[in-house]
């Protein structure tokens, strides 16, 4: 046993994790080409990340409609199955466990990466401002444009491209799933006031603005059980053109619909590298989260290890993902064991390329 709160081990859901340290879901755009497949080096670069309590994978798209940036890979055919089927066996061979985080973009995409052209969907027809992606190699970032609304009859086929996802992670071997309702992308922009304007019964109040990503809940939770089924959000998160009018509320009522349907997680990115209109952690969002659901709750946003064990200990948050530091520190548990230093990021390296600020960063045995 151990006094440090980061090496307690805990459990999530019903799954043993030896650790809080969790390694964040992060876009690295290395997926293989054509047809967004996970590959070899990804296999590896997960491997090298095992030591992690709980890795999140990067968010992986539920269907060809969910895409929104070149190189990120799907979930939905069988050619990616197997290519995650890779993964999840490397993971598991070095003593790990990893989640798939399910994920559709909705309006932050562009035509030339939708099936047949089609303009991207959301909630709403809003132009995001100032949001952008990529679409080739060659492309650089690009403007998103004005995404067509969704019909009302079209929701059932979103529910279920959630539904095929977690079906498909099942089939791959991953040990649970995440449903990406964070940073912008599809369920974020039903949940929040200001990117959702429709009338019917997914828009207007919180309930009905959550009421999607409830549904794909259920659906997910269908398919994986509430135990090994999490959520994140990114309630005060200004990435990709987002703003909620009232937070405290809508994050309450999303909150007291979770506590009733006992999913094992919620994720909360309370301070985001990409943007965030709170100063600071948003403590009354978190209150209010942490009141209304009784389950787990899992902190992220630049978070050193010092400051994770003070708010573990406070009862701020009960585990914790850390990002850009898994990056440049495959063993960033034992490092922070140790109180080692920890390697620099190269973030020209983040996003697409080969095994180049990906699979080359030292391990503590190899850093002297």
């Amino acid at each position: 046993m151990t006094d440090d709160p980061l090496f307690q081990p805990c459990t999530l859901g019903d799954l043993e994790l030896p650790n809080r340290v969790l390694m964040s879901p992060l876009t690295r755009s290395r997926a293989g080409q054509p047809g967004d497949v996970p590959t070899e080096l990804m296999a590896e670069y997960y491997r090298q990340r095992a030591g992690a309590g709980l890795i999140f994978s990067e968010a992986t798209q539920v269907s060809p409609q969910g895409k929104g940036y070149a190189f990120t890979p799907g979930i939905h055919s069988d050619e990616q199955i197997r290519g995650w089927q890779r993964v999840t066996d490397a993971v598991h061979a070095a003593g790990g466990r990893i989640y798939a985080q399910l994920w559709h973009v909705g309006r932050i995409s562009r035509p030339e990466l939708q099936p047949g052209g089609e303009r991207p969907v959301a909630p709403s027809a809003i132009q995001p401002e100032g949001a952008m992606v990529f679409i080739s190699a060659e492309s650089g970032m690009v403007d998103v444009l004005e995404p067509r609304a969704l019909e009302t009859e079209e929701i059932p086929g979103i529910i279920d491209q959630f539904r095929a996802g977690a079906e498909n992670a099942r089939e791959a071997d991953f040990d649970g799933v995440e449903i990406h309702a964070a940073n912008g992308y599809l369920l974020d922009q039903f949940l929040r006031s200001d990117s959702n304007r429709r009338t019917d019964a997914y828009g207007g109040g919180a309930a009905n603005r959550a009421r999607l990503t409830l549904e794909v809940l259920d659906a997910v939770m269908e398919v994986w059980g509430t135990e090994r089924t999490g959520l994140r959000v990114s309630p005060t998160g200004s990435f990709n053109g987002m703003r909620d009018e009232d937070p405290v509320d809508t994050y309450t009522v999303l909150a007291r619909a979770l506590e009733e349907r006992g999913p094992a997680y919620i994720e909360v990115v309370e301070d985001s590298f990409q943007g965030n209109h709170a100063s600071g952690r948003p403590e009354p969002v978190i209150d209010a989260i942490r009141g209304a659901f009784s389950r787990t709750y899992i902190g992220n946003g630049a978070y050193t290890a010092d400051e994770a064990r003070e708010r573990i200990r406070a009862g701020r948050c009960d585990l914790v993902t850390f990002g850009r530091p898994f990056i440049a520190n495959p063993d960033l548990p034992e490092r922070f064991r140790q109180g080692a230093p920890l390697n620099d990021w190269d973030e020209t390296t983040f996003y697409g390329g080969d095994e180049r600020g990906y699979t080359d960063y030292p391990f503590l045995s190899r850093s002297s």
